[in-house]
């Protein structure tokens, strides 16, 4: 158990948050690190060749190290629908094929899907929520070979309705399927491994639990696939761009690996030092330990919140990190303003109001909620 880490953030007192599904804070080192790279670039002069490098090939070894990947295997994106769509570029699809997805998906999931579903024949299939809510029991059941890929999270954006990725990902080779994760809410406070899951494509933004900052993520791709089409031919990919005298020199070939897939500018001198922060800080804490921690306090959080008519998952159908509670009768259309009165910060998203809470959460914190939905409710 990791005790409260709320002295590393710049948050009040009085502010209750329990949004990081909607956007994790960054700590005070990783804003310093970015105001530091903010005022690098007022002084260019400093800023030599070799720097469009170093900072972006630290960040790329850190995500690595977080889902068991070696640094070749990942490139460098500006946001999941990005990482998405080079995906849905490199995954071949024939008419009458199908794309399993699932109900309530985040959009950025679904869009590059239909739109290659028109391109190429191939056929929807999304799956409707369970009444158990055994999401892994339901793509299971689905994927035959007419199946050409799933595209799915590791927990539903909603609820936290969580899937087995490993057992997923096995069914899916068997039949020579694909499988590609957006584990933007998950990734960074839930463990994965790419050794164990064995996914064709992994992307995450880094702006909710992985604590970085906006218009930064990371890719995963699968050695299979990396000798794939990019969606956009930048210089700084290209094998040899480190001799910026020789650029001029084109070159159809890329840097190794997943790196082809980069994005433009990826050395962003303001944001990626803040990139390298927050990576350093979720691999000190341990990603297995800040789900022990977190599971601890939603476990509390829900039982508490019982009395008041409030339901969630049970505890193996979603992770520790995500509670996703919902009330029979629906939820009262002014609670987010009534609790933001109160300075206390949940969301909801479809029937459920999401409690995504983080090491900066306290005690104090989670008594000033349920006191609040006494009054509510």
């Amino acid at each position: 158990m990791i005790p409260s880490q709320r002295h590393l953030f710049d948050i009040p007192d009085e502010i209750a948050y329990f949004n990081c599904a909607y956007m994790g804070p960054l700590t005070k080192a990783a804003r310093a690190a970015g105001h530091r790279g903010i005022d690098r670039k007022s002084l260019p002069w400093t800023v030599s060749p070799v720097d469009f490098f170093t900072e972006s090939e630290r960040a790329r070894a850190l995500f690595a190290e977080l889902i068991g990947a070696a640094a070749k295997d990942v490139a460098i994106i500006p946001s999941a629908s990005y990482g998405l769509a080079i995906a849905a570029r490199n995954i071949p699809l024939e008419q009458g094929q199908k794309i399993l997805l699932l109900e309530d998906q985040f959009p950025s999931n679904v869009y590059c899907w239909q739109q290659r579903a028109k391109e190429t024949g191939a056929e929807i299939i999304t799956l409707k929520t369970p009444a158990d809510h055994d999401w892994t029991r339901v793509v299971l059941a689905a994927i035959d070979e007419t199946v050409a890929l799933a595209a799915l999270p590791h927990n539903l954006w909603t609820d936290g309705a969580l899937l087995d990725l490993k057992a997923i990902g096995a069914a899916l080779r068997a039949t020579g399927a694909k499988l590609v994760l957006d584990v933007t809410q998950s990734l960074g406070a839930l463990p994965l491994s790419v050794k164990e899951v064995k996914p064709d494509f992994l992307i995450a933004a880094a702006y909710k639990w992985l604590l970085g900052p906006y218009s930064v993520g990371f890719m995963y791709v699968a050695p299979d696939h990396q000798d794939g089409e990019p969606i956009e031919y930048n210089w700084l990919n290209r094998k040899g761009s480190e001799d910026f005298a020789g650029l001029v020199d084109y070159v159809d070939d890329y840097q190794a690996g997943a790196r082809r897939f980069d994005m433009g500018e990826r050395a962003n001198f303001a944001l990626m030092p803040v990139a390298v922060a927050a990576l350093e800080q979720i691999l000190d804490w341990g990603v297995a330990e800040i789900q022990e921690t977190l599971t601890e306090k939603t476990r509390d959080i829900a039982a508490r919140c019982q009395p008041l008519g409030l339901t969630s998952l049970p505890d193996n159908r979603r992770p520790g990190h995500f509670l996703g509670l919902r009330r029979d009768g629906g939820l009262p259309k002014d609670l987010l303003e009534r609790l933001r009165a109160e300075d206390i910060l949940v969301s909801v998203r479809g029937s459920s109001m999401r409690i995504t809470p983080h090491l900066f959460n306290n005690d104090a914190d989670v008594d000033k909620l349920v006191t609040a939905l006494k009054k509510i409710l």
